[in-house]
């Protein structure tokens, strides 16, 4: 996906059982009305086949893995590999998101690793990067953004670049009943651009889509996605209720 567009990505996290999924995502799909955002299901690896299936032949949805390890196969109990996930048609992959540098440690080459790992297998990355609560509250977000971002993805060649979508998490503003204003999504989306211009050029950063991920729901989408630079969302717990979910699509 080199051009830059709307997208919409629900990211399940570790939640619905196998028949809870596959209802859950039928549902989205029956009440999608005709769109020209994208929308990607990112769903636990249990869910991968069925939501596959459910989304084959739909025009402008997609599937999402939440992981994958850095390898291409091997002894590496409990980890899945692009390989795997491509074979059962996902297109893009979650990586770098809060809540695995945060419980699992991930960040830095780990990280720039499996960007190149999933882009080997034409696996789209969704890379999340953002900043904590004592980071914003001493004015370090910009700094601590563009360290991510230049360990993590300035390796990669512009044509590689260029199948990279964004995602921003202000991880301060996710569940802690602290709230970012449309304003500060977009300052900071305005700051990535101006990082990715600078190092790839104009013309790769107006390209580029970056997603806002902090606590969308359907009340404050649209006043979000106003916003020139934010070009959709990283959805979390309103990507479970199919009618919070599609209304949050409709939004653009």
């Amino acid at each position: 996906m080199s051009q830059r567009k709307h997208i919409v990505a629900g990211n399940w996290k570790m939640n619905k059982d196998y028949d809870g999924g596959r209802a859950l995502a039928q549902a989205v799909v029956d009440q999608l009305q005709a769109t020209d955002t994208h929308v990607i299901f990112g769903t636990p690896f249990i869910h991968l086949k069925s939501v596959s299936k459910i989304v084959s032949g739909i025009n402008n949805v997609h599937l999402a893995a939440q992981n994958v390890h850095q390898a291409d196969s091997g002894a590496y109990t409990g980890e899945i590999s692009a390989a795997m996930l491509r074979s059962v048609g996902c297109d893009f992959v979650i990586l770098g998101h809060s809540e695995r540098r945060a419980y699992f440690g991930e960040a830095g080459q780990l990280i720039a690793d499996k960007v190149k790992q999933a882009l080997k297998h034409e696996l789209g990355p969704i890379y999340c990067c953002g900043e904590e609560l004592d980071v914003r509250e001493a004015g370090r977000q910009e700094e601590v953004v563009k360290a991510q971002i230049e360990s993590e993805l300035f390796h990669l060649s512009a044509e590689e670049f260029g199948q990279v979508v964004i995602a921003y998490e202000p991880v301060w503003a996710i569940g802690t009943g602290k709230t970012a204003s449309p304003e500060q999504a977009q300052d900071m989306h305005a700051f990535i651009r101006q990082l990715i211009q600078d190092k790839y050029g104009a013309d790769t950063a107006n390209a580029t889509t970056i997603l806002y991920g902090g606590s969308v729901k359907p009340a404050n989408a649209k006043d979000i996605f106003s916003k020139p630079d934010v070009d959709g969302g990283l959805i979390g717990g309103a990507s479970l209720k199919a009618n919070d979910f599609n209304a949050i699509i409709q939004s653009f």
